[in-house]
Formats: structure tokens, sequence, C-alpha cells
């Protein structure tokens, strides 16, 4: 194929890809009073089910209410005759990525596919099972957990009692965005660090070399997102975020072993 008939393959893939993408939207958009009062704002709430399930692990292991949110008056206001309406559409649009991830991956695999190998395809099988479960991995981890920290963080951080915390509907859902599909899409790391490794960028014994370094920067991540400096918020955040840099590791280091016995064979 021609370069520009490859950009016309290209255009169709990303095309099929938007049209679902619009799909989801029709159909968040249609439920749009289901999933702002029962999704989005669900997570404000003190009765939120991860809320309930962390209070509950606090009192089961021991340390009382440490990890149980304050109830938190959330209330959001729109300073614009259009911000409702504009977020409507955002909302809309974010949820049909969501719904249509897996589709819009299938596409881009679809395009990379044939400049594979035959060898690099059997090793790539399963790719678009695993960049989807660590995508919704993401999304689930995103809503469940950082975002009730987020919520309850923000609206109980006061300078001033005379300040009264009301933010717009639009902040709030750009912040949601940020810890659910941001880290959705964070959750690629392992496979990302594969796809280096195998092109040379990135070794196991760099990552190695940098793993205090990278724990200390987790750690600075999760201190920030978390709405108290006790010990166990702190770990509830971290867990996650360290175990994705040490599968990481383990697949850099095992690319890396795979390729110098390659190499010796060869020799």
């Amino acid at each position: 194929m021609s370069f520009i008939d490859h950009l016309e393959d290209l255009r169709w893939h990303v095309v099929r890809s938007i049209i679902a993408v619009l799909i989801g939207a029709v159909v968040v958009f249609i439920y749009s009073d289901f999933v702002v009062q029962d999704v989005l704002f669900a997570p404000t709430r003190a009765d939120f089910i991860s809320s309930r399930w962390l209070c509950q692990l606090g009192h089961g292991i021991g340390i009382g209410d440490t990890l149980c949110f304050p109830e938190v008056k959330a209330k959001f206001l729109e300073t614009t005759m259009t911000g409702q309406f504009i977020a409507s559409f955002t909302l809309a649009f974010i949820g049909g990525f969501i719904i249509a991830f897996p589709y819009i991956f299938w596409e881009f695999w679809k395009f990379v596919k044939p400049a594979l190998s035959p060898k690099e395809v059997k090793k790539t099988r399963g790719i678009i099972f695993w960049v989807s479960l660590l995508f919704f991995s993401g999304v689930a981890f995103g809503y469940f957990i950082l975002t009730p920290f987020m919520v309850n963080f923000y609206f109980n951080y006061k300078l001033s009692p005379q300040i009264e915390i009301m933010p717009s509907f639009s902040d709030y859902l750009e912040n949601l965005v940020y810890t659910t599909v941001g880290i959705g899409v964070l959750f690629q790391m392992p496979l990302l660090v594969m796809v280096l490794a195998r092109i040379g960028i990135v070794t196991g014994r760099f990552l190695k070399k940098y793993r205090r370094h990278a724990f200390v920067i987790i750690l600075i991540a999760a201190a920030i997102i978390t709405p108290s400096t006790d010990p166990f918020s702190l770990t509830i955040v971290t867990i996650p975020l360290y175990l994705l840099f040490e599968a990481s590791v383990v697949i850099a280091s095992r690319i890396n072993r795979r390729q110098e016995k390659e190499n010796k064979e060869w020799s």
C-alpha cells in the first residue's frame, strides 16, 4: 500500500471509532438523568458503596473512623446560561468514549496488525483483552476509590470559615474525568513499558535502579490524593500504583532476558 492508501485506511478506522463513541454518547445522553444522579454524584454521598466498605474495613481492623468519610454537603452551581447544556454533551462524549474504548482499541489494532510479523502477532495475542481490562480497572479504581477521597478532601479543606465551597458542575465533571479516564490511561503503564522494552528504550535493570525514586514519587502522589496523612489511607492509594510499577519491572526484565537469549542463539 502507498502512503495515501495507508491514510485512507486509517481514516476509515478513525471514522468507525468516532461512530462507536457517538453511539455510546447517545445512550449516555438519553439516560443523562440516571447518569448524573446515580453515577456522577454518587461519590459525593456518605452512603456511596466504596465509602461504606472503607468505613467497615476501618472498624474491622481496629482503626476506628479513620477511613470513614464525614458528611459532605456537596452542592454545585453554574454561573453561565449554557454551562449545564455544554456539560451534558461533555458527559455524553466521555461516557461514550469509556463504553466504546475496547472497540476503539480494536480498530487501532486492526490498523497496526498488518505491519507486524506472524511471530509478533502471536506474541501480542490477547492484547485487546488486557488493554481493556487495565483501562476499566483504572476507571473503576479512580471512580470508587480516588473520587470519594478527592470530594471529601476538597470539600472539607477550608482556609477560612468565611469561604463557602460551591464549585460549578463543569469543574466537578472535569475533575471526575481526570480521576477516572486519566487513571484508566495511567493503568496502561505495564503495556507501555512492554513496548518500550521491546524496542530497547527501557530495561528492567534501569527500572530496578530507580525503584526507590519511583516509590517516593508514588508516595508523594498518594499523599496529595488522600484526604488524611495516616499510613493506612496512604497505603490504599499507594499499593495499586506501586504494583503497576513492579509489574512493569517484571515485564521489562522478562523481555530483556528473552532478547538476550535470542541474541546468543543467533550468535
